[in-house]
């Protein structure tokens, strides 16, 4: 019974994420208008057949904004991730492999950063690097570094005992050979859902940075940068907030339902 209910919860999150990632798609190709073009005379217009969730307060189209603002998310959250997972992947390979002294520096440096709220950090380093999205990406990548390295630590930990690198030893395999062509394919599966839960992360952290005014800045829209210019007319125009809460509560439903599942 509650192996049906993981397999069902799974589909569903597959197709949630499935029409996410199609409305990313084809806001990279195709949108309604122009996002950034605006119209004094549609300023806060309600939800129409032309307008499907409304205008903002300069008259440009909510529908448009979102699919360009969704695919400026991902595209951060991508990154962020990528940042974390190659840079945790040599740091966790290492500490994970050799041990000892080198082990013990890296992981107390480790433990330091993760011993902090990771948004914290984020923050003080983008107030540190100025706003802007290629900032919030660097700042985000290097705190999920360390997330990251304690997943493929753990892995290589346990897979480094293992006969078959032991055999690569006897072949006389190098350790970078051993570390990253006989280890590492095995770390694929825990290192997929470390990504997979890493970006549901980034998204949000992205959304509350840019929502912060840190992030991405105008006219260029992210979900988290709508919500905050939605947040001045939540009574007068409630449409304008709909749309990207809508869209990030999707994505963080669909990765969790799906990551649930491993």
């Amino acid at each position: 019974m509650r192996n049906r209910k993981l397999n069902s919860n799974f589909l569903i999150g597959i197709i949630i994420l499935s029409l996410v990632l199609l409305f990313v798609l084809v806001g990279m190709f195709y949108t309604p208008y122009d996002p950034n073009e605006m119209n004094g005379a549609i300023k806060n217009a309600a939800p129409s057949l032309k307008h499907p969730f409304g205008t903002d307060n300069f008259g440009r189209d909510i529908v448009s904004r979102v699919m360009t603002g969704a695919k400026t998310t991902f595209f951060v959250a991508i990154l962020t991730v990528a940042i974390g997972a190659i840079g945790g992947t040599i740091v966790g390979a290492i500490t994970g492999y050799y041990g000892g002294w080198l082990d013990e520096v890296l992981m107390r440096i480790n433990d330091g950063l993760t011993s902090f709220p990771s948004i914290l950090l984020a923050l003080v380093m983008v107030s540190i690097l100025g706003p802007g999205k290629y900032n919030v990406i660097i700042a985000l990548g290097i705190i999920f570094i360390p997330s990251f390295a304690r997943v493929v630590r753990s892995e290589y930990i346990t897979l480094k005992q293992m006969d078959f690198v032991k055999n690569a030893k006897l072949m006389g395999a190098s350790d970078l050979r051993i570390m990253f062509v006989h280890i590492f394919p095995n770390t694929k599966p825990i290192l997929l859902s470390a990504i997979t839960i890493g970006f549901n992360n980034a998204v949000l952290a992205e959304s509350g940075m840019s929502y912060l005014q840190l992030g991405v800045q105008p006219p260029d829209a992210s979900l988290g940068r709508m919500l905050s210019e939605a947040q001045s007319f939540l009574l007068t125009a409630p449409w304008y907030a709909l749309a990207p809460g809508i869209m990030i509560v999707l994505t963080v439903l669909g990765f969790s339902l799906v990551n649930e599942h491993k």
